[in-house]
């Protein structure tokens, strides 16, 4: 993992919270293009900067890779909102044998420490929060800090049987596992499939779920306004409506414009919505034609032509 001055941050911690190089290496799975903490070496890294996701098991996991890749008496700091890790971070950088300084500024916990000689339980703490096969996925590969990592998301299995009998050239957009990919490519008259995602974890258990070679993967932000393809015959999606915990509907409006300029004219979306959501005007802006294709357990299914 390439670093300047070997050092790095994972995520967007508060700049006016902590010292950050503007060439320090960015190692966020949620940043396309950023380096992987995990495949940092190990005492690689003389200091390391962490905005702490805020799931236990993906946490844990983050502040045992940051402390794997620092050298001994390397440093440390890590910060969340006290209602969203922030708490946690005291004590359990302390069981991985750490003697921490903390702070709190701006509804922010800030811990301070350097890594111990020999730091324990991070091997632990790295299995249980790496890339598995949870039980309820029945077979599939998945991690914590994935969106719905170990279960099946409801939306997504109310959309599935209508993402098969789709032809030519399509796009899942907000992949996840590949959960919908698997079904739409149970059609043989998918030409090819990409599984676009903007956390780089997804895509890389979305690439061991599909043995499939018409599947291609690409890590991208969709809120950037360029859409990376184009001239597709189909898009499917169950667009996410959080951004950092909080709701976003914007989101899924900009996933329905990323779609349509994907879509070649007379192209189809299918996509599935939570009902208390309002795409339908989005919906309008940019296709011809819209049908419902039913509703249930908190969720509404449209299919949309271009």
């Amino acid at each position: 993992m390439p670093t300047t001055g070997k050092q790095a941050v994972y995520g967007a911690p508060p700049l006016s919270l902590a010292n950050i190089p503007a060439q320090a290496a960015q190692c966020s799975p949620l940043v396309p293009g950023a380096a992987g903490l995990e495949d940092a070496p190990d005492g690689s890294l003389q200091r390391i900067v962490i905005a702490a996701p805020p799931g236990v098991l993906e946490r844990r996991f983050v502040l045992a890779q940051g402390l794997r890749a620092l050298e001994p008496g390397g440093e440390l700091v890590a910060m969340a909102p006290k209602t969203r890790g922030g708490a946690r971070l005291r004590k359990e950088l302390e069981a991985f044998g750490c003697h921490v300084a903390e702070t709190s500024k701006q509804h922010q916990r800030i811990c301070v420490c350097s890594r111990p000689e020999a730091p324990s339980g991070i091997e632990a703490a790295i299995a249980a929060g790496g890339p598995q096969q949870p039980k309820a996925l029945n077979g599939l590969w998945s991690q914590p800090g994935i969106f719905s990592w170990d279960r099946p998301d409801a939306g997504t299995d109310l959309l599935m049987p209508h993402a098969g009998g789709l032809a030519g050239a399509g796009a899942d957009l907000g992949c996840g596992i590949g959960s919908l990919a698997l079904a739409a490519l149970a059609s043989k008259k998918v030409e090819r499939l990409t599984l676009v995602d903007i956390d780089r974890r997804a895509i890389e258990a979305a690439r061991r779920n599909l043995g499939d070679p018409r599947a291609a993967f690409l890590q991208a932000d969709l809120r950037d306004p360029e859409a990376p393809l184009s001239g597709l015959d189909f898009v499917i999606m169950n667009p996410p409506f959080h951004l950092s915990g909080t709701e976003d509907r914007g989101l899924g409006q900009v996933f329905i414009a990323r779609a349509a300029a994907m879509l070649r004219k007379g192209g189809t979306l299918r996509m599935v919505a939570n009902v208390g959501l309002p795409y339908e005007a989005a919906l309008g802006e940019s296709f011809s034609r819209i049908k419902p294709l039913g509703q249930g357990r908190g969720f509404k299914l449209f299919e949309a032509v271009r």
